[in-house]
């Protein structure tokens, strides 16, 4: 059963980032849109006879039952030909960076190629979990024994197709959390949330929602304040709080009045530890001041947002870096899914990330392994404003990590 998602605006629906992606892969005509139809039931793919007709890769957020929020991806064909089918092989290919389960359609009239068995190879060096679907199984003659055969058009095998994908997303998936591992049930968590011209008209940002939902499934309480309201919220509080989580963006005013017995620490390194690895972005941090005049600076963010004055991005980040570093670093700047390849990355110093609250872990994983590859350090929003701040160590003591 499935249940299409409602428009990207509802308030109500699960994150991209925390959804399973599912992704669809494929020879051109193998029936890979058709299949995608008929594991969703519903038209999310263009059908057609014509070979290439998939020319970027469809994404759809909805619920498959029986694993829930999901994001379906249907890709180009492996096998597209010339100079623009090649991209369109890349772009399907890109979609592995943030896969969860991958799907590889095979024509079972056909013998397995190159191609197909490429793409197995990689989804085993990753330890990407996936299926094999040999479709068209209606008009087979013959079939061999222990493969799995399904028929976009009659619909065989693939309610089966469904729990198998299922069954590979749950699989060893350790239970994370935002913070809800740091509390005890009863504690009491303040967030500071300033509100300012780059905060959303009449809501939280998503990183802020999540925490929050996080602290109530641990039975615990949050109290939410701006930064010119903290002094009052602690001096009211009859027992400190367990936590304070605030916004990068504050932290050095919410260092000074927070009292130094109280755990400190951000959303966004929050996030780093959720989706990311907080170890190698702390060590990412020690860049910060060895960069040198003219080195490149990478500053990347995971969503598309319209820039306003101020932005944390494109202008408040390279301030805080040339003033912290005494440098005057040259920056370039990404943001939704762009994203260099570690051959291109090699060209930076040091790559600045956002929180990654948009992406989702296998995404944000990628990132990082692609840094690591090229020779880059990599750190966060987070990370890197409690560095330049120098309140590093306190806001990763929560953590444990040495």
């Amino acid at each position: 059963m499935v249940t299409q998602g409602t428009s990207g605006s509802s308030l109500n629906e699960t994150p991209s980032g925390e959804r399973t992606h599912i992704a669809f892969f494929g020879l051109r005509n193998a029936g890979k849109s058709s299949l995608v139809n008929a594991v969703t039931g519903q038209n999310l793919a263009i059908v057609s006879d014509v070979k290439g007709t998939t020319t970027d890769p469809v994404r759809k957020a909805m619920e498959l039952l029986p694993l829930g929020p999901v994001v379906i991806i249907d890709t180009p064909g492996l096998d597209d030909e010339g100079e623009l089918g090649g991209l369109r092989v890349k772009r399907a290919l890109n979609v592995l960076a943030n896969c969860d389960v991958a799907v590889l359609v095979h024509d079972s009239t056909q013998d397995f190629t190159p191609a197909e068995s490429e793409l197995l190879k990689t989804f085993d060096e990753r330890k990407l979990p996936y299926i094999v679907a040999n479709n068209k199984a209606d008009i087979l003659a013959q079939r061999k024994e222990g493969v799995f055969y399904v028929s976009a058009l009659t619909g065989e095998n693939v309610s089966a197709l469904k729990e198998r994908i299922a069954l590979l997303a749950k699989k060893d998936a350790p239970e994370k959390h935002l913070v809800a591992d740091l509390l005890t049930p009863g504690d009491v968590v303040i967030l500071v949330v300033p509100v300012d011209k780059a905060a959303p008209k009449g809501r939280l940002i998503l990183p802020q929602q999540q925490t929050i939902r996080d602290i109530l499934d641990a039975k615990c309480s949050c109290l939410v304040c701006q930064d010119s309201e903290l002094p009052a919220m602690l001096q009211a509080m009859n027992t400190p709080p367990r936590l304070v989580v605030t916004d990068s963006q504050v932290f050095g005013r919410v260092d000074a009045v927070t009292p130094k017995d109280i755990p400190l620490t951000s959303f966004s390194i929050l996030f780093a530890r959720y989706k990311g690895d907080l170890r190698t972005l702390v060590k990412g941090a020690e860049k910060l001041s060895a960069l040198n005049d003219g080195d490149k600076v990478l500053i990347s963010e995971g969503c598309t947002h319209h820039r306003q004055c101020g932005d944390i991005g494109t202008e408040k980040m390279p301030a805080w870096i040339r003033k912290f570093s005494g440098a005057n670093p040259e920056f370039a700047f990404t943001s939704g899914g762009e994203f260099p390849d570690s051959e291109t990355l090699k060209e930076f110093a040091l790559v600045v990330h956002c929180g990654g609250c948009m992406l989702n872990e296998q995404e944000m994983k990628s990132r990082m392994a692609r840094a690591n590859m090229a020779g880059v350090p990599i750190v966060n929003y987070g990370v890197a404003i409690a560095e330049m701040h120098g309140i590093l160590k306190r806001s990763i003591e929560p953590f444990k990590l040495s």
